[in-house]
């Protein structure tokens, strides 16, 4: 007997350690080399930034809950950092490249990222966080594919197509900067690329199948519309949530959003004219591709397909757009389970954009607060209690009146509050929206000035949870959103000249805990800079 129980207790000893085994979620690795190099977008040579010799830079294939090891060398002769935009870095903002959680990486020398793309599915993208890089390139796409078992609301397509759009100038990213740093402003930009070109870009298809398009905006300041001539498109992922199958057809795809849609090749066999053009912009910048059927009998021909003029048929596409809510997401319990609206608001933070003078050179602002970076990185100071580099609460969680004035913005959270944050645009232009670490919930958006009384016209039941919004010109827009992610996260524009001179801040998700539920430890190889210099990690 007692032979029998040893045996059983050696059996239950090796059967947890495969589960163990089994039960860890697969590494995928990467290295990655960041040069100069030549590129040809506009069909004459322009210095780029190039990853692996690639631009756009390669592709991250990846699953649900996969580690991302990402060994970057950099061979730039300046600093150079990669963010993950929409990559939520569950508990570890320490990888989430910005300069206000992570060390630039020196020139000569490398960095390898930890990622886990933690209960995430869909379509995002990477890109340079410094020194106006991502004029240059070094940008690229980021699929999260559902895990085996794990059922997604569509048939599986023919094809999987990433589609990258976005503005572009011709003049190197060095003179864009300096043109901003003495005070200037970025001209209107040369051409719209897909996929890294201006012209030339081609999807093959063959009748009678569906293809799905993920298509990123990785530009600089201009929202675009995405169209195909003669084709629908339906949507079915809005930044990792499986949304209501909507037909469009085309697509209002603002700087920094990605959106994945299917479409059917069901028309007569030719060529069919992409569309991507600018939107609310002086002057139209438009560029074209080819979607092109395998029995094609014959080329492109015919007007472009046109797209609606009205701010308000943008908004109301908008405002269309909602969550599946019997879909399942990253897991399999349905997109709909978690009740958002029946949360009680624990805050509201209003956040109006503004423009104005520092010194005599142009600035912009939140809440009247223009970020200039401090020499320490926010996240280092934090985790070794370095004085004097931020202060927490640095910014108004409301609007007020006055000049602009710099200051390193930081605005102070609680671990697990509910919150409302407003977004005032009185400009003429669109802005959009980016916050790393989290998605959340859009529950609405106006023309006009929000007040309390907008929260009548709220969607508290199947609003679209993504991680970049818009907010149309003299408009508003009303997002919801759990702080359940403890760190340091960049809330920015996207626009990325208004970026660059100010308008951003950094939300300090905090908790007296320092348990590993909570937040993970320093990486061990973390650089260090400014006056974390010479503290032990």
């Amino acid at each position: 007997m007692a032979v029998k129980e040893k045996y059983n207790a050696a059996l239950l000893i090796v059967l947890s350690i495969l589960i163990v085994v089994m039960a860890e979620d697969p590494y995928r690795y990467f290295q990655w080399h960041i040069t100069y190099g030549d590129i040809y977008p506009m069909g004459v040579k322009q210095q780029g930034i190039l990853i692996n010799k690639m631009f756009p830079g390669p592709e991250i294939r990846c699953v649900t809950n996969d580690n991302l090891i990402i060994n970057v060398f950099n061979h730039l002769d300046e600093p150079f950092l990669i963010s993950w935009a929409g990559i939520q870095n569950r508990k570890n903002s320490f990888q989430d490249g910005v300069y206000g959680t992570t060390c630039p990486i020196p020139p000569g020398k490398n960095f390898t990222y930890a990622l886990q793309v933690k209960d995430q599915i869909g379509s995002f993208y990477y890109f340079p966080s410094l020194g106006f890089h991502k004029a240059a390139g070094g940008f690229g796409a980021i699929r999260i594919s559902s895990r085996p078992l794990i059922p997604v609301p569509f048939p599986p397509p023919a094809d999987d197509y990433t589609v990258l759009i976005g503005d572009w100038y011709k003049t190197n990213h060095k003179a864009l900067r300096a043109q901003l740093d003495n005070g200037g402003k970025l001209p209107f930009p040369d051409v719209i690329l897909i996929n890294g070109r201006a012209s030339g870009a081609k999807l093959n298809v063959q009748p009678g199948k569906t293809y799905r398009l993920r298509i990123s905006n990785v530009g600089l300041r201009n929202s675009l519309n995405f169209r195909i001539q003669n084709h629908m498109m339906k949507l079915v992922e809005v930044e990792g949530r499986h949304t209501i199958q909507t037909q469009f057809s085309s697509l209002d795809v603002h700087v920094g959003q990605s959106y994945s849609v299917i479409v059917t090749a069901n028309q007569p066999a030719k060529d069919y004219y992409i569309v991507v053009s600018s939107r609310f912009t002086p002057q139209t910048l438009i560029t074209g591709g080819v979607l092109h059927y395998s029995n094609s009998a014959g080329a492109v021909s015919g007007p472009l397909p046109d797209v609606p003029d009205p701010m308000s048929w943008s908004l109301n596409q908008a405002r269309s757009i909602r969550t599946n809510l019997t879909a399942g997401g990253p897991r399999p319990n349905p997109q709909g389970s978690y009740h958002y609206g029946m949360i009680n608001v624990t805050r509201t933070i209003r956040l109006v954009t503004s423009a104005g003078q520092i010194q005599g050179k142009p600035r912009y602002a939140v809440n009247r607060a223009s970020f200039y970076p401090s020499d320490t990185p926010l996240k280092l100071a934090d985790y070794f209690k370095i004085d004097g580099v931020y202060k927490p609460g640095s910014i108004s969680d409301h609007p007020t009146s006055g000049a602009l004035f710099p200051m390193t913005s930081v605005l102070q959270a609680d671990h697990r509050a509910f919150v409302e944050i407003v977004f005032q645009n009185w400009d003429n232009i669109v802005q959009s929206w980016h916050f790393d670490g989290y998605s959340f919930f859009v529950v609405g958006m106006e023309f006009g000035k929000w007040s309390t009384a907008s929260r009548k016209i709220y969607n508290l039941n199947d609003a679209v949870s993504r991680c970049t919004v818009q907010v149309y010109p003299r408009s508003w827009t009303a997002i919801y959103v759990a702080l359940d992610n403890v760190g340091m996260w960049n809330l920015r524009s996207e626009l990325w000249e208004r970026q660059y001179l100010g308008q951003q801040l950094y939300m300090r998700v905090y908790t007296t805990s320092t348990s590993l539920r909570d937040e993970y430890q320093i990486p061990k190889n973390a650089l260090l800079c400014g006056r974390a210099i010479g503290h032990h990690k």
